[in-house]
């Protein structure tokens, strides 16, 4: 895993500044402690920054090919890459190193834009074809590994992360408000668009291309394939064709000429993954974990059973409050939008202890919305299922009077009932985005500045790919978050694990296993209220009862508790606190209500907070400029005390580790 960045001047008379490549280079140092490199040609610059994994002493970037006409710069890894490089060298094609940089580069000589098409693995990459003057742009099929671009007004500027963007100095730190409801919604911003204004995405499956004539096109190259009619008495048969292809998966992801390891929660998903790379590897398995004293959010105890049943050399952390807290600052700036998820701290915090000991881990992202994992599916799969004929047979005004009283249900009966059927509409936007919403629009009305309430549908990105996905419910939902929600939980594992220097893998989304799961009925992996049914046939020999058997916890983070004791300084200063009041965004009495009602326990607003937290962080960090150590500036003492008890010696760690 690397860094990559590039600027191209559509003058082709005006070179790059070497001064503002390298300082897009150099932002991105802890993607690539190893080795760093850079390039112009007269208008176009490429610059890398190296974590050696395949080919330590060789595979150094830019690369080029054997007259230098075309360089490459490329992040990630290609698993079929040694049988693409026979087949290359039977054409005709000499290599100078063993990396698969450069199979990409003589594949591209003989493919040119479809070279994309034979690639298995994670990327991101840039090719610059100095003879036609031609950039292509590629992201792998999923989004594994992350592209930003922005077009400005005298080219074209890509990287690896969004900060490497703003410091070649042509792109400015400006917020597009524009996201507020679909963060405050969604926890994050589906599709091209980002929190800085003008900056985007490069979409999985997607190339972009840039020319003279053309300047800008993307193209997609790649769709999930549509579901098979199969029925669900073929479920033994799709298990055992399951088993074979995450077999082939975990063996090929454990390419690696530096030491390897695996992050075990002690669920099923890594808990599989963790006896498959011990079956396949040639040494004993190092393992990773990461817990919290608090009892409903610790798992290690499965984790260590795992661990122990599997023989691994395993190793925990356990996190903090305060450690938490004096840590996020810092990972904001890594993750340069704010963070979804609360569990991204404690990766980080696994992947620093993982650092210690390997250079590559393999985690279990993505099972739960190939497998139907989330409880949200099921859910919505039983709403859908009893409440057809509820209502068909029930007039509307009747079901909006229920609905008026289920709403003025107390707390703990209220909540539940709210999201059942009886207090739902048909359609998929109550049905799903709105029931799961965190800030669904009925409570953004009452928090959200009046104006911003008019910007774009929140739910457009995952509506459209709703709207346009075959199959039945429960392979539209899947498809949906493949291709949303799984994208924002494949950035967070990059990042956080790119800010300790190491490479995250993630062998359930292979492509030969994606293209098998997605083509698979739903009903074939949720039967009844039993989620992951194919998943837990095809490694049944694998798992302890005790880890089968046991509730789903979802990498939980106490955030409930911590808000309601020793962090609430931390909510009231990023909450409530002048500097973020005074943006004027959000209601302040009905953020202080949110506040009391959380503390009092009337609610559990945890996850409300947290978004509205990180926020605040993120607008102090990249449009205040406020370096990461200081976005507290300003905070009462009592958060300070809080952060500075147990998280000085942290924050500094992390500080001259990322610095």
């Amino acid at each position: 895993m690397c860094g990559i960045a590039g600027i191209l001047n559509n003058d082709p008379r005006v070179a790059v500044d070497p001064a503002r490549l390298l300082r897009m280079r150099d932002s991105l140092a802890h993607r690539g402690p190893d080795g760093q490199g850079h390039m112009i040609d007269g208008h176009v610059g490429l610059a890398h920054t190296r974590l050696a994994i395949i080919d330590v002493a060789g595979g150094q970037q830019p690369m080029c090919n054997e007259d230098g006409s075309i360089r490459i710069v490329y992040n990630g890894e290609i698993y079929n890459h040694e049988t693409l490089r026979r087949g290359l060298q039977a054409r005709g094609h000499t290599y100078r190193t063993r990396s698969d940089t450069e199979s990409i580069l003589h594949l591209y000589e003989d493919a040119g834009d479809r070279v994309v098409d034979q690639l298995q693995g994670m990327f991101a990459f840039a090719i610059w074809d100095r003879r036609p003057g031609r950039l292509l742009l590629a992201r792998d099929r999923l989004g594994i590994k992350p592209l930003y671009y922005a077009v400005t007004a005298t080219g074209l500027v890509f990287a690896s992360e969004i900060k490497a963007l703003l410091a070649s100095g042509l792109v400015r730190a400006a917020f597009d408000e524009r996201v507020l409801p679909e963060y405050l919604a969604m926890r994050f911003v589906a599709g091209e668009r980002t929190f800085f204004r003008g900056v985007r995405k490069l979409l999985p499956g997607t190339v972009l291309t840039w020319t003279t004539s053309d300047r800008v096109q993307t193209q997609r190259y790649w769709h999930l394939p549509p579901p098979t009619d199969a029925p669900a008495a073929n479920a033994p048969r799709a298990a055992a064709q399951t088993r074979a292809l995450l077999e082939t998966a975990v063996t090929s992801h454990l390419m690696s000429d530096v030491p390897l390891g695996v992050f075990l929660s002690g669920g099923i998903d890594s808990t599989a993954l963790t006896a498959l790379v011990a079956r396949a590897a040639t040494s004993r398995v190092k393992t990773f974990s990461v817990g919290f004293h608090e009892r409903g959010a610790n798992e290690l105890p499965y984790a260590r059973l795992a661990a122990d049943r599997l023989g691994t050399e395993h190793r925990d952390v356990t996190v903090t409050a305060a450690a938490f807290v004096a840590a996020l600052p810092r990972l904001v700036w890594h993750e340069d939008e704010p963070i979804a998820f609360p569990s991204s701290v404690p990766l980080h915090f696994v992947a620093r202890l993982a650092s210690d000991h390997v250079k590559v881990v393999l985690t279990g992202e993505g099972a739960d919305e190939l497998f139907l994992g989330y409880n949200r599916y099921r859910v919505t799969h039983w709403n859908a299922r009893l409440g057809r004929p509820y209502w068909t047979a029930v007039p509307r005004a009747i079901r909006r009077r229920v609905r008026t009283v289920v709403r003025a249900l107390p707390q703990w009966p209220g909540r539940i009932a709210r999201r059942t059927f009886i207090a739902l509409e048909p359609d998929i936007r109550d049905l799903y985005f709105e029931n799961f919403a965190v800030f669904p629009l009925s409570a953004q009305q009452q928090v959200l500045r009046c104006d911003l309430l008019e910007a774009d549908d929140p739910y457009t990105v995952e509506l459209r790919a709703f709207n346009e996905a075959p199959g039945d419910l429960l392979d539209r939902l899947s498809r949906v978050d493949l291709q949303t929600y799984l994208l924002e939980l494949l950035m967070k594992q990059d990042q956080m694990s790119m800010a300790a220097s190491i490479e995250s893998r993630v062998p359930f989304l292979d492509d030969r296993l994606v293209e098998h799961l997605v083509s698979m009925p739903g009903e074939i992996k949720l039967r009844g209220w039993r989620s992951k049914e194919i998943l837990r046939d095809a490694v049944a020999d694998l798992i302890p009862p005790e880890i089968m058997n046991r509730p789903k916890m979802g990498f939980p983070v106490p955030l409930d508790q911590w808000f309601r004791g020793e962090l609430g300084p931390f909510v009231d200063e990023f909450v409530l606190g002048h500097r973020a009041t005074a943006r004027g965004y959000f209601d302040r009495a009905t953020l202080q209500q949110l506040v009391n009602e959380h503390r009092s326990g009337r609610a559990r607003h945890a996850d409300r907070l947290w978004l509205l937290i990180n926020l605040e962080i993120w607008l102090r960090t990249f449009v205040d400029g406020d370096e990461p150590a200081d976005v507290r500036r300003g905070a009462p003492s009592g958060y300070a005390t809080a952060v500075d008890q147990n998280g000085r010696a942290l924050a500094r760690h992390l500080g001259r580790a990322n610095s």
